[in-house]
C-alpha cells in the first residue's frame, strides 16, 4: 500500500488512541500535511511530514510507511520517523514546571492548593475591612 488516509495513519501509527479522535483533530485543523490543513481523508504517502497540534506543543512526523492496520509499539520506527524539534520538548517542560497556573476558566476542577489559596482568601480574618452585622443594627 503506497498511501494511507490520515486518521488511519495517525491511529495505526499510535499518535491518537482511536481514530475519531484523529479525525476530530483534523477537523479542529489541527493537523497539517507538507505544512498545509489536513482533512481526515487525505491520503499520506512516504517521505510526508504530519504537524500535530496537541497544545502546548506542535509534534512533528515523519511518514516512512503509510500503514492502516495498528501496529505495535516496537514496529513503529518502521512506520514513522519522530523529527519534533528540540525547542517544542522545552515548551512542554515549562508547561510541565509552571502546572496549572495560567490554567483555562472552566477547564476541570480547582487543584488542592488552588482550593485552599481560595480558602484562605474568602477567610473574614484576612480581610482588611470589619463588618459586622449586629453593629449595623444598634446604630
Amino acid at each position: 500500500m503506497s498511501e494511507a488516509r490520515i486518521d488511519k495513519w495517525m491511529w495505526a501509527a499510535r499518535i491518537f488512541k482511536t481514530r475519531s479522535i484523529a479525525a476530530e483533530a483534523c477537523k479542529k485543523g489541527r493537523i497539517s500535511i507538507n505544512g498545509a490543513q489536513a482533512k481526515a481523508a487525505r491520503t499520506v504517502k512516504s517521505g510526508d511530514i504530519i504537524q500535530v497540534r496537541k497544545p502546548p506543543i506542535t509534534y512533528s512526523f515523519k511518514v516512512l510507511q503509510p500503514i492502516e492496520k495498528r501496529v505495535g509499539a516496537k514496529l513503529l520506527p518502521e512506520v514513522m520517523e519522530n523529527v519534533t524539534t528540540p525547542d517544542q520538548y522545552e515548551l512542554l517542560e515549562i508547561s510541565r514546571v509552571t502546572g496549572f497556573i495560567n490554567r483555562a476558566k472552566g477547564t476541570g476542577r480547582p487543584t488542592k492548593k488552588d482550593r485552599r489559596e481560595l480558602d484562605e482568601f474568602t477567610t473574614p480574618e484576612y480581610w482588611d475591612f470589619d463588618f459586622d452585622m449586629e453593629d449595623d443594627d444598634e446604630e
